[in-house]
């Protein structure tokens, strides 16, 4: 029997938040979700919460998460909360 994996469990503290993200969607975001992913034949998650984390896209079947990066990513905090995300990240890959 395969061990469940822990990473997509979601914190459910944190759906608030992703609805939020979803309705306030930064034009990058609204560009490649209207623009491609919503007419991919493969089921596509904006928004979605996978562990501690809301991750801007997420495909299951593909294992595959999209992330657009603007610019709250270059401040001091925006640069240590994206560096413990990649540790945490490179721990379960």
């Amino acid at each position: 029997m395969e061990k469940p994996n822990r990473m997509l469990e979601s914190d459910s503290r944190l759906r608030p938040r992703a609805r939020e993200l979803r309705n306030n969607a930064t034009k990058q975001e609204t560009d490649l979700w209207f623009g491609f992913l919503r007419r991919r034949p493969e089921q596509w998650y904006r928004q979605k919460v996978i562990g501690e984390f809301i991750v801007d896209f997420y495909c299951p079947k593909t294992k595959l998460v999209i992330e657009l990066d603007g610019m709250q990513h270059y401040t001091p905090q925006g640069l240590a909360y994206d560096e413990e995300r990649a540790r945490t990240w490179k721990a379960w890959a």
